[in-house]
């Protein structure tokens, strides 16, 4: 048992892990600097609870930086305390998490400070693919503590007093924290994406052991299942209804209704998270057309089509899954790519990536085409050509090149109104029907919407012992 003080830092510790379950490492470590004045300066801890508990009795690492030491500023010793943590987790195969309350950079140890924060990103990038990496926010997370951050796998935000920045809101030019705070939870998880989850402090906590619950502890970890209460033969009865808001869809499918989801107010478009079926924990992408509030209302409405945050968001999430031999399901709605000015700077680097990602993860992959799936965005969104697995489509699935009356109006330019009409619905029955896709391969199955649930289970059972050689690379470029 940690014998610290009661500090904000010790009490996120306490709140996080289970009860009576915190043993503090490192507790004695103080700053060794002595310029200007540090020896006598009172750094207990130097600024940083370091040790490891459990939560829902799994083993976790933990570090939680205690602003009222210096501010948290992160020095030598307080950098190397986390490293600690890392070198074990990694020897016992066990997550990292940090809370974050970092004044930033210790001035007055310089270089010493500088090289082990060096040290600290080597850890992170070690670590990386080789256990999960959670951050939380909860004060500030300026210049390198915020980048050490975004490289975790998660990060966490509070939502009223956390900050995160590389430079300040008023050191941007043009710029101040009245016009536009760039350190807010709100810009962070709207337009950088960095943020994962914003909630008030005990609701982040409470977030943070629900993700760890679904997390493997590392990448050889093949225990990241637990009992299944549900019917696995469970009809979705109203989920075709819900299929614009895969948030609903995917809670209909899982077990219990368990889904988490992350970025979840980054690029609204695209839904990522984690579900689980039959016990194992299950990775999700899917396009969104509708996003509904809580109370049922349509609160947006998208396009069925790629945008470049989306790609992105999908693209570093399966790369995660595959990372930690996740299995990813894809519910796919996506009729092209967004066009804009804005979007044509990004969108073929991010499709790419996101085709890469699919095309690279070995893990079992399943889609299902719930709406249309045309062009490039459909061969994108894990298509059978691209490597899943298996694909399952709804009986009403367009599976083609593009809109028939579009394709028919390309093909046939000068054709009157009733031609153009008979043309597309050929096409329609000849390309874009769903049967076709099927006919060729290129489907597996057409099922009822409502059977969903018990088909992805099926099939990711069948694949649960899935092997796949590749050729040897040190690592791709894309």
């Amino acid at each position: 048992m940690s014998n610290t003080a009661q500090t904000l830092a010790s009490g996120r510790i306490t709140a996080l892990l289970d009860e009576n379950s915190f043993v503090e490492i490192g507790a004695a470590v103080t700053a060794r600097a002595t310029d200007f004045n540090m020896n006598n300066t009172d750094t207990p801890s130097d600024g940083v609870i370091t040790g490891y508990g459990v939560i829902n009795g799994s083993l976790v690492y933990v570090y939680s930086q205690d602003a009222s030491v210096l501010g948290g500023s992160m020095g030598e010793m307080h950098a190397k305390k986390i490293v600690r943590i890392y070198d074990m987790a990694m020897k016992m195969g066990a997550p990292v998490i940090g809370l974050v309350d970092c004044a930033g950079l210790r001035l007055q140890e310089a270089s010493d400070a500088l090289n082990a924060f060096g040290e600290l990103y080597l850890k992170q990038t070690m670590a990386s693919g080789v256990v999960p990496q959670i951050t939380a926010v909860f004060g500030n997370c300026g210049g390198g503590m915020a980048v050490a951050s975004a490289m975790s796998d998660f990060t966490f935000m509070e939502s009223k007093k956390a900050k995160l920045f590389v430079n300040s809101p008023n050191a941007l030019e043009g710029n101040e924290v009245s016009k536009c705070d760039t350190a807010s939870a709100v810009f962070q998880s709207e337009e950088s994406g960095i943020i994962d989850v914003v909630a008030e402090e005990m609701e982040l906590i409470a977030q943070i052991r629900e993700l760890v619950s679904l997390l493997p502890a590392n990448n050889e970890d093949d225990l990241s299942y637990m009992d299944c209460d549900d019917d696995l033969n469970r009809t979705c009865a109203d989920i075709e209804a819900s299929a614009a808001d895969p948030a609903i869809a995917l809670s209909m499918i899982s077990d219990s209704g368990i889904f988490f989801e992350t970025k979840a107010m980054y690029a609204k478009d695209m839904v990522t998270g984690f579900i689980r079926l039959n016990g194992t924990t299950v990775g999700a992408v899917a396009n969104r057309t509708v996003l509904y509030d809580e109370e049922g209302n349509k609160a947006e409405e998208f396009k069925a089509e790629l945008s470049a945050r989306g790609c992105d968001k999908a693209a570093k999430f399966v790369e995660f899954c595959d990372a930690f031999n996740i299995p990813v399901l894809t519910l796919t709605n996506a009729a092209g790519f967004k066009a804009s000015k804005c979007t044509e700077k990004k969108i073929a680097k991010a499709a790419a990536a996101l085709t890469y990602a699919f095309a690279n993860a070995s893990v079992p992959k399943v889609n299902v085409v719930t709406g249309k799936a045309y062009g490039s965005a459909y061969v994108t969104m894990n298509s059978k050509g691209l490597g899943a697995d298996f694909v399952y489509a709804w009986p009403h699935a367009e599976i083609g090149m593009m809109d028939a009356k579009l394709a028919a109006k390309i093909m046939y330019a000068g054709a009157d109104a009733k031609e153009l009409k008979e043309k597309a619905a050929a096409y329609a029955e000849l390309q874009n029907n769903v049967a076709s896709a099927a006919k060729r391969g290129y489907v597996d199955t057409v099922i009822d919407a409502q059977d969903t649930r018990k088909y992805v289970i099926g099939a990711f059972e069948m694949l649960f012992t899935k092997r796949e050689d590749r050729p040897n690379k040190k690592h791709g470029t894309v």
